[in-house]
């Protein structure tokens, strides 16, 4: 029992560690992020320098972030079989490379940036602490958990999505209590600088009928091919401008041109930056374009396809919600509902995270929606395969031995669908 407490006490110590470096850090962020997109507001003219912007931000990352460029990919990837700690400068360079991009109107998000610099500032505690390898992993999932938490305001969600998105159908519980506390520390410390999340109405409660849940299947099945969809296109367009334009600064101001270019050619800007409006006026039932999904969905894609910095869970949001708003009418569902469920779902669908997601549906819009959003989430999870946003994402087969580093990524995946594990790396079977 004593050894047990100790253990207990040292993951906590742990998960109070990363909280209050991903609690800080994000704070900070967000703090810049808000600043940047009110600027942004106030001067009408400011994304018509996105591509001299995306210029700049590719010479940056060209001279000092080629090792970081992978983001929540290389996160993912020392989750899994360890290797050479995150370099520390990934928390700056991505912050101010995320704030940059929504300074001039891309349309990308912000959950990689916490991700990203929460998991770097947590593998340098662990160098500093000298952790052994599993402490280590701990530690990195902590700081998944703890920069998502804090970024959302959802310490519940990002607990459980440091645990879920690692693996495709297994969660890693010897990391629950270093996550559960890094997420709520995290939270904390974001609030107690004095930053205030967006706040959503509750929603009614709704009991589920028969009736209901065939809806919700409709739905879902929509939902999946949106998802879908936005996965196939985003990891189609980064690897396709990549290859035609292997120089980053050029790549991302091409990219800017077509964001510039759409943005002129829909005459809004409301699908720039966050978009974060459409949530609340979605969820409300105010007058959304219906055709305001496909709107964000494009400009997102060109955005990330191109390699702007941010992350995808904002932008997915404003993409879920709005297509929620548009089945709503059709399939006779609650606007509001429809609205929030579709908010989740969509991430949910496209990260192979339902679970976390459902918590982040009751966290964000009261405990009503969780049936409604958990039949959602799992069946347009189901429906949408097992590819995913983050390429590096593994994927537990259901006959495979139960370590990280034998299940196959996303990426192997595409290229060999019908692979079942993956071999040991040669390195690790000569130490054997």
């Amino acid at each position: 029992m004593q050894r047990r407490l100790l253990t207990l006490a040292q993951w906590a110590g742990l998960g109070v560690l990363a909280g209050l470096l991903c609690g800080s850090a994000s704070a900070l962020f967000l703090y810049l992020l808000f600043k940047a997109t009110d600027l942004r507001l106030a001067t009408p003219w400011l994304p018509w320098v996105l591509p001299l912007a995306g210029l700049v931000l590719g010479g940056v990352y060209h001279a000092f972030g080629k090792e970081v460029l992978p983001g929540n990919n290389l996160v993912l990837d020392r989750l899994h079989d360890g290797g050479a700690q995150l370099p520390l400068r990934m928390a700056p360079m991505v912050l101010l490379g995320t704030v940059w991009s929504h300074l001039f109107g891309a349309s990308v998000g912000r959950e990689g940036t916490g991700v990203q610099m929460g998991a770097s500032l947590a593998d340098a505690a662990s160098g500093w602490l000298k952790l052994d390898a599993p402490r280590r992993r701990h530690m990195l999932a902590a700081g998944v958990s703890g920069g998502f938490a804090s970024v959302f305001g959802t310490p519940l969600a990002g607990a459980v999505f440091g645990l879920e998105v690692v693996v495709v159908g297994e969660l890693n519980y010897a990391a629950l209590v270093p996550c559960l506390v890094a997420a709520l520390v995290g939270d904390w410390t974001t609030r107690a600088w004095g930053i205030h999340h967006q706040v959503f109405p509750t929603l009614d409660p709704l009991a589920l009928s028969p009736l209901l849940v065939l809806k919700w299947l409709v739905f879902a099945a929509c939902i999946a091919g949106l998802a879908w969809s936005f996965v196939a296109a985003t990891h189609w367009l980064k690897a396709r401008s990549a290859r035609a334009l292997p120089f980053l600064p050029l790549r991302l101001f091409i990219g800017g041109l077509a964001s510039v270019g759409m943005w002129q050619l829909l005459g809004s800007s409301d699908y720039l930056g966050l978009s974060t409006p459409f949530l609340t006026q979605c969820i409300n039932g105010a007058d959304v374009p219906v055709w305001a999904f496909a709107a964000k969905w494009g400009f997102t894609v060109v955005a990330l396809g191109f390699g702007f910095i941010g992350g995808e869970v904002t932008p997915l949001f404003v993409i879920g919600a709005c297509a929620g708003y548009t089945l709503a009418g059709p399939l006779g569902l609650p606007v509001g509902l429809a609205s929030g469920v579709g908010l989740a779902a969509t991430f949910a669908a496209a990260a192979n995270t339902p679970l976390a997601m459902s918590f982040m549906a009751v966290e964000l819009l009261g405990v009503a929606v969780l049936p409604h959003v958990a039949v959602v989430a799992v069946v347009a999870r189901q429906l949408s395969g097992q590819r995913s946003i983050y390429s590096s994402q593994r994927v537990l087969p259901l006959d495979a031995p139960h370590a990280p580093s034998l299940h196959p990524s996303m990426a192997e995946l595409d290229a060999h669908p019908h692979l079942p594990t993956m071999k040991k790396p040669a390195s690790r079977r000569r130490k054997a």
